[in-house]
This record gives C-alpha cells, structure tokens and sequence, in this order.
C-alpha cells in the first residue's frame, strides 16, 4: 500500500512530528512498507493452526504464588489526609 506525501503529513500531524521536506519520502517509503509486510501477515493462512499460549512447545510461565506480602496500612495512610469520612478520601468539589 503506497501512501501518499499527504497522508505523511497528516500522520506526522496526529503525531505531533514536525518532518522536513527531506524527510517525508524516506518516512513514505518505510510506512508503505511496514502496511505491505503487515499485508502479507494478513494474507497468511492461519486456518489450521491453533492458538498457544507459550511459543516453545511443552513450556509454561511460571507464576509466583498468589499470596499477601504486605500488611493493610489504609488507616495509617489516612491519618495523613486533611479530610476522610467512612474510609475514603475527601476531596474540594472541582466541577459544579
């Protein structure tokens, strides 16, 4: 897919990129690439193979035990706040 010298700049601008005249053909030429490869990924035929959860066969990720490591210390953190009232927070009204 070949983008245009236009479509460069109107992404440059969502990006808050500001390109040189020098700079927007090299940048046309690597999107138009980077859309072709991703155009090739989406002709791939998929059909037949079926989703993984880890790339290596037979591997797993290992997971840390879902245990509590750390004491509740809301009432102490509190105590530092100007305003709490039933165990929340209290802030000025900002809109009206």
């Amino acid at each position: 897919m070949a983008l245009t010298r236009e479509q460069i700049e109107s992404i440059a601008a969502l990006a808050r990129l500001e390109l040189s005249a020098a700079e927007v053909p090299v940048y046309q030429d690597s999107l138009s690439r980077i859309l072709d490869f991703v155009g090739a990924l989406e002709r791939a035929d998929t059909a037949s193979v079926a989703p993984m959860a880890h790339p290596l066969p037979g591997l797993s990720q290992r997971l840390r035990p879902d245990t509590v490591t750390e004491q509740d210390r809301h009432a102490e953190y509190q105590q530092n706040a100007p305003l709490t009232a039933a165990g929340l927070y209290l802030v000025p009204r900002v809109i009206e």
